[in-house]
């Protein structure tokens, strides 16, 4: 099958170049990347450019204006402009173990979407990640990152290089599975089902209302949380709004109760909107 890894980004030009270079190294190199960028300043496009002279990974650089958290509408436009029959959501300050792309083409199934999720590291250790620990691997290694003054805790089991023990952790989990857009993926088809993510949704919970659709529509999550694996970089969150994620909890509680399948303002409602390549 074609695959597609969809990478959301805003204005963090240095930890998507960290990321760009974790999907540089995949065990998997069969994709497509495309970058969905919610206007992000020329820097970003350096960066992308920059890794596209580099590497014979095929980019695509999506880009808009930036006028406020608008990271569903560039994500349906990415959704759109892709033709990958699967589709891997992560974001650009997400970097991938080797093989994560890998892992969610082999845990694909029909009928289902595959929910994952991300270590959060502190801002110290997310600053001391150089080119050549994620080109090693290294930086997923439980030594390394308590050598950097950062504590996993049991999700240090997650990164133990034991065979088959992933799938038991997740077979124990009681973690729901969610779709998360920082570690997700799902058949294109299914997403042009319910016409994708709502592009009248600000940050929080609304990659969450989407895998609720997928749910009512039939599509099942798969909890993958404990093998397909992402370190998340720490930065800060200027456009995080407390009332829009209280109205995104009320939408989500709305699809729920009511079983709604399809976002009233989605990929359907951006069909003549032209995309910005960059």
């Amino acid at each position: 099958m074609d695959v597609a890894v969809i990478l959301a980004t805003f204005e963090q030009p240095r930890w998507l170049e960290k990321v760009l270079l974790g999907y540089a190294v995949q065990t998997d190199p069969d994709f497509e990347m495309i970058v969905a960028d919610d206007g992000s300043g020329p820097e970003t496009a350096q960066v992308v450019e920059a890794f596209r002279q580099e590497h014979d990974l095929p980019v695509r650089h999506l880009w808009q204006e930036d006028r406020g958290f608008r990271k569903t509408r560039i994500q349906n436009l990415a959704i759109r402009d892709s033709r990958a029959s699967y589709l891997i959501f992560s974001d650009g300050d997400c970097i991938p173990r080797r093989d994560f792309v890998e892992t969610h083409r082999r845990l694909a199934r029909p009928g289902h979407f595959l929910s994952g999720m991300a270590i959060r590291l502190n801002r110290t250790v997310s600053q001391a990640i150089q080119p050549q620990d994620i080109r090693t691997g290294r930086l997923f290694r439980p030594g390394w990152l308590y050598a950097q003054g950062f504590n996993p805790g049991r999700r240090a089991l997650k990164l133990l290089p034991v065979p088959g023990l992933g799938r038991i952790l997740d077979g124990f989990s009681s973690v729901p599975a969610r779709f998360d857009a920082g570690n997700a993926s799902a058949w294109r088809q299914d997403l042009l089902g319910v016409n994708g993510f709502d592009n009248r949704m600000g940050y929080g919970l609304e990659d969450q209302s989407l895998g609720w659709r997928l749910e009512n529509a039939g599509i099942t999550g798969l909890r993958v949380r404990n093998r397909a694996i992402c370190l998340h970089l720490e930065h800060s969150r200027p456009y995080r709004d407390q009332e829009a994620m209280a109205q995104n909890a009320q939408v989500r509680d709305r699809i729920r109760q009511e079983g709604i399948v399809r976002a009233e303002d989605g990929l359907d409602e951006l069909e003549s909107v032209p995309v910005t390549r960059l």
